[in-house]
């Protein structure tokens, strides 16, 4: 991510927000974009902490001034808030210490919208400080387009990943005429610079967004695939041969004692019917032992192989179920076992990053409504509230064993009632969560589709 510097930053908590958006890197190594620092998205207002222009989504950046650290604050957008338990002066009679800064964000989210591509989400993260440990949003908020949270680096990177989360990365020529919008003094960026930050050289395809599934379509997305057409056309026995007729004299039998031999008044007949089974047994035979030796080296055992995001995933390993609860650890098994959830399916992947072989495991869970995904998500994100079992390690499918261990880059994403978690690892050598190339992997991972 690029920063641009524009003017003084308004809040106290400035110098975290842009410690924050500096530690995404330069380039789409993590996230890709230009942050504004400073910038007056409309000529009316005073200026902001920050506008970030991302490939993939806007976002409106407003640091929020509490009076003293804290260690939890609880911030519901439309109630009171309270840091440790107490309640917290607002100004001005107004709900909360954010209500100004909610304000004022959504009149610059009206103001941008018609300059904005269609496609691309505008969200608000507002960034409270000087300290604040946890930061708890209720799920109906975190569903939404606001996040509250303290400006790290961690908090930063995830608020970003799933406020811009459009299905297409706009176009070099859209992103420029966007930060003329926001920025008209700013120096103007080379098509490369912005290339660089992932913008998309020319505007591509749209791409139809995953949904979660609605009462309308829920037939369709939970009912099981058709059956694969067969991979050999079925044997068909040829028709048996014209009856062959064969006439013979009865023999004459005699006996002491007196035996009834019946005499047959129609010449026996003799068929080739039971011959025909016998060689459609024998084709049938031989075709289960084409199937058994084919089925384990022929073009069908190939491993599906998708590019997303740029890096190639071959998939070791997919597969669904309903029982959510029993493939996560920790807190996250303990929020499954309370909702419950639609599904949950897994994958598990391997790619090459910089050279070096990662793996990446994928968990997609689907709730019944927003809320609980919103719920889950949040729990996922928690350090050390525990997991989703990797799928490829559960059922041995590695050939060898990735470096996880609970230092693994990890992502994750919201769309209504669906949630995306990835984590990735390398094979070869320890893993650092703050990893940028880990990072990539990961968010192939959130992108990927699971077969």
């Amino acid at each position: 991510m690029r920063l641009v510097r524009l003017g003084h930053q308004p809040s106290r908590v400035a110098d975290d927000i842009r410690a924050a958006l500096a530690s995404l890197g330069r380039g789409e190594t993590v996230v890709g974009g230009v942050a504004l620092i400073g910038a007056r998205p409309i000529p009316s207002v005073r200026s902001v902490d920050a506008m970030v222009v991302m490939p993939r989504g806007v976002l409106i950046v407003l640091g929020v001034d509490l009076p003293d650290p804290a260690m939890k604050l609880e911030a519901p957008l439309t109630g009171p808030w309270k840091a440790d338990g107490w309640p917290l002066p607002v100004p001005d009679k107004a709900m909360n210490p954010a209500a100004p800064k909610l304000a004022l964000a959504e009149l610059i989210t009206r103001q941008l919208r018609p300059n904005v591509p269609a496609a691309l989400p505008i969200g608000t993260i507002l960034a409270v400080g000087p300290f604040v440990n946890e930061v708890d949003q209720p799920p109906t908020d975190v569903s939404g387009q606001v996040r509250v949270l303290h400006p790290t680096a961690t908090h930063m990177l995830a608020a970003t990943v799933s406020l811009a989360a459009a299905s297409r990365a706009c176009s070099v020529e859209e992103a420029r005429t966007l930060l003329k919008t926001l920025a008209p003094e700013a120096q103007p960026l080379s098509d490369e610079m912005l290339a660089a930050e992932g913008f998309a050289g020319e505007a591509p395809e749209t791409t139809e967004k995953i949904l979660p599934p609605s009462p309308e379509k829920t037939d369709k997305i939970a009912s099981p695939p058709p059956p694969p057409p067969p991979l050999r056309p079925p044997v068909v026995a040829p028709p048996p041969p014209a009856p062959v007729e064969v006439t013979t004299p009865v023999p004459r039998i005699a006996a002491a004692a007196p035996v009834r031999v019946p005499v047959t008044t129609k010449p026996r007949t003799v068929r080739w019917l039971p011959f025909a089974a016998i060689g459609l047994l024998a084709v049938l035979l031989v075709t289960a032992i084409v199937f058994a030796i084919g089925g384990t080296t022929g073009e069908s055992a190939a491993p599906p192989v998708q590019v997303a995001n740029g890096i190639s995933l071959t998939q070791r390993a997919a597969a669904s179920d309903g029982k959510c609860a029993a493939h996560a650890v920790g807190d996250l098994q303990a929020s499954l076992q309370k909702t419950g959830c639609v599904s949950m399916r897994r994958a598990s992947f391997e790619a090459t990053v910089d050279g070096k072989p990662v793996a990446v495991s994928v968990a997609v869970v689907t709730f019944g409504d927003a809320a609980a995904a919103a719920a889950f998500k949040k729990a996922a994100d928690t350090p050390g509230g525990g997991t989703v079992t990797d799928l490829a390690g559960e059922t041995r499918k590695w050939s060898r064993t990735p470096h996880f261990d609970g230092t693994g880059a990890y992502l994750s994403a919201a769309d209504g009632a669906e949630v995306r978690l990835a984590l990735a690892a390398w094979f070869d050598q320890p893993s650092s969560a703050e990893d940028p190339a880990l990072l990539r992997a990961a968010r192939a991972g959130v992108t990927a589709k699971i077969s």
